[in-house]
């Protein structure tokens, strides 16, 4: 029974601040890209003319699709990265000790900056001429190394990817050190008494109880990994075989006006997102891959 003054609509009036925005500007585009996949699109004209899938049969047919779908796929290797990385920061600076806030700042410090302008650093980093090159030849891992990371096609795509994790891991890290701190302390506590060490109470007490947050740093993760496009434009912008999914649609789009090819590209993309994010909730949802609920 309503309570006095509630009406059946009363509901509706509080979604609607979200409803609003939500509708305007992310479902009414979605529903014209999805639209704008079936149409041919002529700029000059302003007008569109019907194709059925023609869009979607022509990303099978063209190589350059193919490469960035492939790269985009290789980028979710990050993800696990991320994650590990995250978690171990997050465990080493949760506890109050001198110096921790300054580490805290340190690791998240690459996050506030532009991509941009680290990009261009990480440049010099990978030439020939670079720390990187510099490094392994002073620790005699390979001495006299003169290796161009960027411009040699086997290996500028895991080059980029070791610059996105360095780029993304503090994030992950605070809303991991968030998790943790919420972990309750009574559960380690007790597994203390029953003689756990700190790998048993990671793996029985830490992890289950990140569940929640372990799935929303995942899923970011992925759909970050899935969209990729500044880390490598800036760094090789393509080359090297570094194309990825999203900026074969930026170049269908901007550079080959063809917009009905790039937004079929990009349904293909959010088709793929919701099907890794599909795999990841039945991995890491409410069940989880300890077989217990959160």
């Amino acid at each position: 029974m309503a309570r006095p003054g509630v009406r059946p609509y009363t509901g509706i009036l509080f979604v609607l601040p979200f409803l609003l925005p939500f509708a305007l500007f992310s479902l009414w585009p979605l529903l014209c890209n999805l639209w704008l996949s079936l149409m041919d699109y002529f700029l000059a004209e302003r007008a569109t003319a019907w194709n059925g899938f023609a869009n979607y049969v022509a990303l099978t047919e063209s190589d350059y699709f193919i490469r960035g779908l492939k790269n985009s796929l290789l980028f979710l290797l990050t993800v696990p990265a991320l994650q590990i990385g995250a978690l171990g920061l997050a465990l080493l600076v949760r506890r109050a000790l001198p110096g921790a806030g300054w580490f805290r700042t340190m690791y998240y410090l690459p996050v506030v900056v532009a991509v941009s302008v680290v990009a261009v650093a990480w440049r010099y980093v990978f030439q020939y001429d670079g720390l990187l090159n510099s490094m392994l030849d002073w620790s005699h891992l390979w001495p006299g190394a003169d290796m161009d990371w960027l411009g040699r096609p086997q290996f500028a795509l895991y080059a980029a990817m070791i610059f996105a994790v360095w780029k993304n891991v503090g994030y992950y890290m605070v809303l991991y050190l968030a998790g943790l701190q919420a972990v309750p302390r009574a559960l380690h506590d007790a597994a203390l008494l029953d003689g756990a060490g700190f790998w048993q109470r990671l793996r029985h007490v830490t992890l289950p109880a990140l569940q929640p947050v372990i799935l929303l740093c995942t899923l970011l993760a992925t759909m970050g990994a899935l969209k990729t496009f500044q880390e490598v434009l800036v760094l090789t912008g393509g080359g090297s075989d570094t194309i990825t999914l999203l900026m074969f649609v930026y170049g269908a789009a901007f550079h080959g006006q063809s917009f009905g090819l790039a937004a079929a590209a990009a349904v293909v993309m959010m088709i793929i997102c919701f099907a890794v994010a599909a795999v990841q909730f039945r991995y890491f949802g409410q069940k989880g891959i300890w077989g217990k609920e959160v």
